[in-house]
């Protein structure tokens, strides 16, 4: 089953309205050199950049997501960023669960699932991500880790139009360590089978899973050539627009 590839750039807490505009614009002005490619690009800044880098890919073909939401639509929650807030700034994705919100905001995965279920009631797309740390890596339970966060991050409702996972490993973002492209593809493997068993086959082959944790230019080549690597959700690399697009040009062709 053909997937497109998409590759996310996570900008996390990086980047100040003239960085993010002058990156924003940089990888615009680079996806547009390649015409009509194979893959799909996706950039998700911090709330404050959000409007900024909007302006910045109008005309592109590069989308904008969030790394976050609420799960209400309006309310007293200071702080807070709802679904519908994050479609009216032009994001059409949002970042959800990822494991420095699951360990700093002690996010749960029931959570997550709520926060995805609100996604899709605004019309954003949810990037549920997922991943094991390295107690659980050295235990021998990834796949039974990864699993169980599948089970219970990814709403009932999950489709492959709606939703991407990406695999993170938590001891390899941001540590230039990576697991091997035979432990990737297993890991990817395995995640898509649990798809299958709660979504259906169908939408287990269509839905999209990217790799995320320490991906760079010197790796991205053998990672996202592994038939079970849809793309990546890239870190610090998508801070250079020069890295991001090197990712890119591993896979997507004009």
């Amino acid at each position: 089953m053909s997937r497109k590839i998409l590759i996310a750039g996570n900008w996390k807490m990086n980047g100040l309205l003239a960085d993010g505009a002058a990156l924003a614009k940089e990888v615009a002005v680079e996806v547009k050199k390649l015409g009509k490619p194979e893959c799909e690009f996706l950039v998700c800044p911090p709330f404050t950049l959000l409007t900024t880098v909007k302006k910045a890919l109008r005309g592109s073909k590069v989308a904008l997501g969030a790394q976050d939401c609420h799960i209400a639509e309006k309310g007293a929650h200071t702080g807070d960023i709802s679904p519908l807030m994050l479609k009216d700034c032009g994001c059409s994705y949002v970042i959800l669960g990822h494991s420095e919100r699951r360990a700093d905001h002690h996010e749960s995965s029931a959570l997550v699932r709520q926060k995805a279920e609100a996604a899709y009631k605004a019309g954003l797309k949810a990037v549920i991500c997922i991943g094991e740390t390295e107690a659980e890596r050295d235990a021998g339970k990834t796949i039974e880790v990864c699993s169980a966060q599948i089970k219970e991050s990814v709403p009932d409702s999950a489709t492959a139009a709606n939703t991407v996972i990406a695999y993170e490993p938590v001891w390899a973002i941001g540590t230039g360590k990576t697991p091997t492209t035979d432990d990737v593809e297993e890991v990817h493997a395995a995640i898509r089978k649990v798809i299958a068993k709660k979504l259906g086959k169908g939408n287990a082959n269509k839905m999209r899973i990217l790799y995320g944790g320490s991906m760079k230019p010197a790796n991205a080549a053998g990672l996202l050539a592994l038939p079970n690597v849809d793309g990546g959700l890239i870190g610090g690399a998508s801070l250079k627009a020069s890295d991001f697009m090197a990712i890119a040009a591993s896979v997507c062709k004009k």
